[in-house]
């Protein structure tokens, strides 16, 4: 790589720029590269672990649980202070529980799917973004390319935009527009595809199944769009992708057919950089998961990250240890210094192209009342009524005054206990008298004129399996058989994973909502009352390929 290549998209850095980023180039010592390499996982507002960051001195930050935006602001001027170079600092704008600190809670990429609309779709990124923007963010690790295609995974559903490839895209392509219009470089994820594993790679490295031919007709597609729509950085992720790896080496090539793209030259240099065309960064998914951690010691592949075609190492464990992994490396062969300029060439090159060389002031944030307001116009518009063979909706205190909830709560990896449901309190504000399931209480189908299951799994990190656990909601063997919908007219919604047919399919009313938030349940309620339409759209199958589930 020439550092004219950096005038090429997706950077097309002009002569001032290209000028900032070989000065800063020539500046940084061997020490000062490798601490470029990564981007640190920066969470709250702990003192201590701020400054021991800001001390090293790193090329990024992704920041999570933040305050607000002003102190936001603070925390990454500290860190721009002491570094060499200004940071990049990420998030993953998902929107759901993901919508940053203070501000509008916004639908995931599947409720906007659900709705369809690029317009709503490119302003609620719009949105994101300027919120963002104030709060001193510059990098999202979005949108997903990754498609829903098996129903099972519990890493996919709600964190893309469906099964269609067509509607990704559509979807995809105009939140990089106005992320990157606005300041904010996308990351388009995870590549080389997620989607036909039912596993999640936080938990194993994930396979991509699919042929050349299928995967070019799909994700090939796909990434080769954004690619064309200047997309700056890719997230190499946790997945293998043995038809390519086997038609470059040979079809025995054993257990190398499914080493993780994120350290492998392959799929991150050939595919994604020759074939492909990419000229961005690509930057590793987060280094702590095990479809990464299961494959090689980390004192092997953290370098290999580097080595095998990525620019930035994603989060460190330890900081210094993490750090001599590369210097070792370097200094045995395993990791050369090319590759090493190369990568911080393509990072300082990314700060160019943000304009961060300018040092520019941060935006101020615009009215965060609108950007709730509109929030809660289009929460309105997603959730989907699946099917409604009862005739049931819409609910009428008059006629469904007695309700019997059930409810495992709203769950939340990074929490260690479920979240309640606001919507029972909601419904009770309208004139329904709300009885909460309780594994002791003795139900008599004549005490109620409703039921109601709410399920609130969204589709994070760490969960292995999703799944309408009957056992666990009602905590009794005998009552996880009990079906009371010939008796009581029953209602489940899942404000999250759209599956919950595949263990219910005989549910006689069904609604998918695709998020957790307050505002989609403010939302669900206004619509199981009849305050406005249904939309009857579904980005996935919500029955699973069951005849059975749609009657």
């Amino acid at each position: 790589m020439h550092i004219s290549d950096l005038a090429k998209a997706p950077f097309d850095l002009d002569g001032p720029a290209l000028a900032w980023v070989q000065t800063r180039f020539d500046t940084l010592s061997l020490d000062d590269k490798l601490r470029q390499l990564f981007t640190l996982l920066s969470m709250g507002d702990d003192a201590e672990s701020i400054a021991a960051q800001q001390a090293f001195r790193p090329g990024g930050i992704t920041r999570m649980r933040g305050v607000d935006a002003k102190r936001e602001r603070e925390i990454i001027g500290g860190f721009n202070t002491q570094a060499p170079v200004p940071l990049l600092v990420s998030a993953d704008l998902e929107g759901s529980r993901m919508s940053l600190s203070g501000g509008a809670e916004w639908p995931n990429p599947l409720a906007l799917a659900a709705i369809d609309d690029v317009e709503v779709t490119e302003t609620v990124s719009r949105m994101m973004a300027e919120e963002a923007r104030a709060a001193g963010i510059n990098w999202s690790y979005t949108p997903v390319l990754d498609i829903n295609q098996a129903f099972r995974s519990p890493i996919v559903a709600t964190r893309g935009f469906g099964s269609d490839p067509d509607v990704i895209a559509r979807h995809a392509l105009a939140q990089i527009r106005e992320f990157q219009r606005l300041g904010i470089a996308a990351a388009v994820k995870h590549w080389p595809g997620e989607g036909y594993d039912d596993r999640d790679q936080h938990l194993l490295t994930t396979i991509n199944p699919l042929s050349m031919d299928e995967w070019e007709e799909t994700f090939g597609r796909l990434y080769r769009s954004a690619i064309e729509a200047g997309v700056m950085s890719v997230m190499s992720a946790h997945i293998a992708l043995p038809s390519f790896v086997r038609a470059e080496l040979a079809e025995d090539a054993g257990l190398e057919a499914f080493r993780p793209a994120t350290i492998s030259r392959l799929l991150n240099e050939e595919l994604l950089r020759k074939r492909l065309g990419f000229n961005g960064v690509i930057v590793s998914d987060a280094t702590g998961m095990a479809g990464l951690g299961s494959w090689s010691k980390r004192s092997e592949h953290l370098p290999e990250i580097i080595a095998s075609g990525c620019d930035v190492i994603l989060f460190a464990r330890d900081l210094e240890q993490d750090l001599g992994y590369l210097q070792a490396a370097l200094d045995d062969g395993r990791l050369s210094q090319k590759r090493v300029d190369e990568a911080v060439l393509r990072q300082l090159a990314l700060k160019a192209a943000l304009g961060l060389h300018k040092r520019e002031t941060l935006p101020a944030r615009k009215d965060p009342e609108i950007a709730r307001a509109y929030a809660d116009e289009v929460a309105r518009r997603a959730p989907t009524l699946v099917k409604d063979v009862q005739g049931l909706l819409p609910l009428d205190p008059q006629k469904h005054k007695r309700v019997l909830v059930y409810s495992g709560g709203i769950v939340f990896p990074f929490l260690p206990e479920p979240l309640p449901f606001k919507l029972p309190e909601l419904l009770a504000g309208k004139g329904f008298e709300i009885t909460l399931f309780s594994p002791d209480l003795e139900i008599d189908p004549d005490d109620y004129d409703l039921v109601i299951y709410l399920l609130g799994d969204e589709t994070l990190l760490t969960r292995g399996r999703i799944f309408l656990d009957w056992l666990g909601l009602t905590g009794h063997f005998g009552s996880s058989m009990a079906r009371y919908w010939h008796e009581i007219p029953t209602l489940m919604v899942s404000f999250g994973y759209p599956y919950l047919l595949y263990d219910a399919p005989r549910v006689p009313t069904y609604i998918n909502a695709y998020s957790t938030t307050e505002t989609m349940q403010r939302a669900v309620v206004d619509l199981l009352t009849g305050k406005q339409p249904w939309n009857r759209n579904s980005p996935v199958d919500p029955f699973c390929g069951l005849e059975d589930a749609r009657y």
